[in-house]
């Protein structure tokens, strides 16, 4: 291979990572569970469930810094996602 096609497959490695590696956003006012669950550092299934109880009773959630209200997340849970949390 020439240095071309070389520096070319880098190139575009380096831009599949990139995109692969992209933080998705969680709207946690629309997420389902499964999705919490899965997209979330530190929440199970009995915490996205939770999460889903607090917001049906409660109304949406209006800033990300409110899921500290649902029981078992905390402070370390919220900081460990907050850059992928969303709620509109």
């Amino acid at each position: 291979m020439n240095a071309f096609l070389k520096g070319a497959a880098l190139a575009l490695g380096i831009v599949f990572s990139a995109v692969a590696s992209a933080e998705v956003e969680v709207n946690i006012n629309e997420a389902d569970a499964d999705t919490l669950a899965s997209q979330l550092t530190g929440v199970g299934q009995s915490r996205a469930m939770a999460i889903i109880e607090h917001r049906e009773t409660h109304g949406p959630f209006q800033a990300v810094d409110e899921l500290t209200a649902v029981s078992g997340i905390g402070n370390s849970t919220l900081d460990a996602n907050r850059d992928r949390l969303a709620v509109d």
